[in-house]
């Protein structure tokens, strides 16, 4: 199938799916005569867990690891679910520093009067 349909398939677009082959995250296509990309089933099973995982905040780098172990047959599920551990543990560190910067932004916010004055808690605060 034509890199069209591939991208109708997967809800991805061409210039996606061409950075991932581009990348060697999913496994070349075959060519046509013509030189026309020629993707298969594999394709689209390899670009749909490039996207989910993309999707779970996985790099490209990481994406790639991804089909690799799908496609190898010894792989462990301890190693998938170190992953995705490893992961969970990256998610948690930014849902805590967004946190901090959340109570920051609130404190300032309440302690600003946001009038016409020029005082402003604000940017005193930024400046010291």
């Amino acid at each position: 199938m034509n890199i069209g349909a591939v991208s109708k398939l997967t809800g991805l677009s061409s210039k996606s799916i061409r950075l991932y082959e581009e990348k060697g995250v999913i496994s070349p296509p075959s060519r046509s005569d013509a030189g026309y990309r020629e993707y298969h089933d594999q394709h689209i099973q390899e670009l749909n867990l490039v996207s989910r995982a993309k999707n779970a905040g996985f790099s490209l780098q990481e994406c790639k690891e991804f089909v690799q172990l799908a496609q190898n047959p010894k792989r462990t599920s301890r190693t998938v679910k170190q992953k995705a551990q490893q992961k969970l543990n990256e998610v948690e560190v930014k849902i805590s520093q967004l946190q901090e910067i959340q109570k920051q932004l609130t404190s300032w916010i309440n302690a600003c009067p946001g009038d016409e004055g020029s005082q402003c808690p604000i940017i005193e605060d930024l400046t010291k």
